[in-house]
């Protein structure tokens, strides 16, 4: 470890050939760090003592922590490398509050967006050297590794001394603004401060806001007056403290979410503390990428400050691919592209697609509607071709899995049928344009009964009985570990991500939808590259389909990449395909042949 608190960084003669490619070709697994595998039991209990409310550990509870560490994710990167994966996205790693909530409430922030420390990594996941580790550990596989960051709030430490009982209700900027204390016809306070709208987002503006009582009194209890890291975060000042966001206007970036403390984004210093945070991990740790918590809940002004901010970092790292993409929780394709346009993100995960695919794989609708999703690729900041970075996924630790998802819409479906189902959306999810997201888990077919807590399983042998009491997608029983390798779904994707590694078109082609209709049945896409081009027809009803699709012209000899494939045109532009009901095929064409 470097004088500062950095890591020195061994020198090699070759470049590692990880660092050239690009986005669009990696395979993310995403990964809560304290329900994958425990390498360290020291660390369960994060060097605190007393009982679970004082640790936070409790592993027979869905909203502790369970024990699972960096040590342990270290120890089982075969396991993810096996699975395909070239790219590993951590849930936060960060120092958190180890638990919070109202009495009889409470629960552990085993899931890292409770961050207290910026700067540290939680003593719960192990250690900085430990994150060094399995960064370096990775990157020796070719696997790149991204960070879960938060830049919207920090955990729950300030309070408000006249909050009502019923909770701490939304305080708009029109009641009570900037410049008087309790309303507008209140006390004078901040005298000169001229608001925050973006032109006015300068250090000497700020330079007269000097009291946060505007809207609250707000203080910090004795006992966390240094409970935050860098000591800045501790003075309410760089606060909103405006209350609990109400998730509409003004409040979903100016309200604190849920209680937690709604940091002033607007303000330069807070901009700048944050490229500071964010920019040391990439210095000290080489990180590949960050996915970005609550993205719509931050101003515009601040992104576009922060995202160049942080590639600049990376490439004066030697980094060259560093990529950043945002948590905005919207099904419409055209919210999402505005936080490419608006707010200068290179990418946001594709809520989109999920909802789409989803509905689609579970026949609810016809598979026009991933072509209408697709076509509104163009309104994405650098259409189409921007489209590729688009993180996909089909379920998460907040809304749920993809196993229960099809369970739930079929709920007297075979095992057989509800594992097919789930195959078919991972098809869809590994070879339409976009970067594949596999949530932990559901390659061992955890389903679970819901979102949030209850989508957050333990991939080791858990102690939650509701955990334990679920069925996987295939039927079988929940309880016990998760790593096995010879599972159908394991396999399954394993075998796509080969795929999607040997065939270029599937990861940077241009995506041409060539058939869809208004009812569950046939969906193809081309991927066109000037190698030639890649045909991907599924079938998401019941009954096989035979049909002609049509093809490039100059598409004349195929060869079969997954399942049955016509080894040549039936006519130039037009090509016979054949699929079972919930399948795929893969089929292979090079130009000019």
């Amino acid at each position: 470890m470097m004088a500062g608190g950095g890591f020195a960084q061994a020198a090699s003669p070759v470049r590692a050939a990880y660092l050239d490619r690009p986005p669009q070709d990696e395979v993310i697994y995403f990964v809560l760090p304290d329900r994958f595998a425990n390498g360290d039991p020291v660390n369960d209990r994060g060097g605190l003592a007393g009982d679970r409310l004082k640790t936070g550990f409790d592993p027979a509870d869905k909203g502790f922590y369970h024990g699972g560490d960096l040590a342990g994710l270290t120890a089982r990167l075969d396991y993810i490398q096996g699975l395909g994966a070239t790219t590993i996205w951590l849930g936060p790693i960060f120092r958190n509050k180890p638990v919070q909530g109202p009495p009889g409430q409470e629960s552990a922030g085993y899931h890292g967006y409770w961050i207290t420390d910026f700067t540290e990594v939680d003593p719960h996941f192990g250690t900085k050297a430990q994150l060094k580790a399995l960064v370096d550990a990775a990157h020796a596989r070719g696997i790149k590794v991204y960070l879960d960051i938060v830049a919207n709030h920090t955990a729950d430490v300030i309070q408000y001394r006249d909050c009502p009982t019923a909770g701490c209700d939304y305080r708009s900027k029109a009641d009570y603004p900037f410049v008087r204390k309790g309303g507008v016809a209140g006390a004078a306070i901040n005298d000169g401060f001229l608001g925050d709208q973006a032109d006015r987002q300068t250090a000497r503006n700020f330079a007269r806001l000097t009291r946060p009582d505007f809207a609250y009194e707000p203080f910090v209890p004795k006992d966390e007056a240094t409970a935050k890291a860098p000591a800045w975060l501790n003075d309410p000042i760089w606060y909103h403290n405006r209350g609990n966001s109400r998730f509409t206007g003004e409040s979903s970036t100016y309200g604190d979410f849920s209680g937690l403390d709604d940091l002033a984004t607007e303000n330069p210093r807070v901009v700048q503390g944050f490229i500071d945070i964010y920019g040391r991990w990439i210095d000290d740790f080489g990180i590949d990428g960050y996915r970005i918590d609550t993205a719509r809940h931050v101003n515009p002004e601040f992104w576009r400050a922060f995202v160049p901010a942080m590639q600049a970092r990376a490439r004066a790292k030697g980094i060259p691919n560093f990529h950043i993409f945002g948590e905005v929780a919207e099904t419409e394709p055209g919210m999402l592209a505005r936080f490419t346009r608006v707010d200068g993100y290179p990418a946001v995960l594709d809520f989109a697609f999920q909802g789409a695919v989803a509905d689609v794989v579970n026949g609810k609708v016809g598979t026009d509607v991933l072509a209408h999703l697709f076509a509104q690729d163009a309104l994405y900041e650098g259409g189409a071709t921007a489209a590729l970075q688009l993180p996909t996924f089909l379920g998460n630790h907040d809304m749920g899995r993809i196993g229960h998802f099809v369970r739930a819409a079929h709920p007297d479906a075979s095992d057989e049928e509800v594992a097919r189902r789930v195959v078919l959306a991972h098809a869809l999810l590994m070879f339409t344009r976009g970067v594949p997201v596999l949530y932990y888990g559901d390659e061992q077919g955890l389903a679970g009964e819901g979102g949030d807590k209850d989508s957050r399983q333990d991939m080791f042998a858990t102690r939650v009985a509701a955990y334990a009491a679920g069925r996987l997608v295939d039927g079988g029983s929940a309880a016990g570990d998760h790593f096995r390798t010879d599972g159908t779904l394991y396999r399954s994707i394993s075998a796509m991500a080969r795929l999607r590694t040997a065939e270029p078109a599937l990861r940077r082609g241009r995506q041409v939808v060539r058939a869809a209709g208004d009812t569950p049945g046939l969906f193809a896409v081309s991927r066109m590259t000037k190698a030639g081009e890649v045909l991907v027809a599924f079938n998401t009803g019941l009954t096989p389909i035979t049909a002609q699709v049509e093809v490039d012209a100059t598409s004349r000899a195929w060869r079969s990449a997954h399942g049955s494939c016509a080894a040549a045109a039936t006519a130039p532009g037009s090509y016979r395909v054949e699929i079972g009901p919930l399948d795929y095929t893969i089929c292979v064409s090079e130009v000019g042949q």
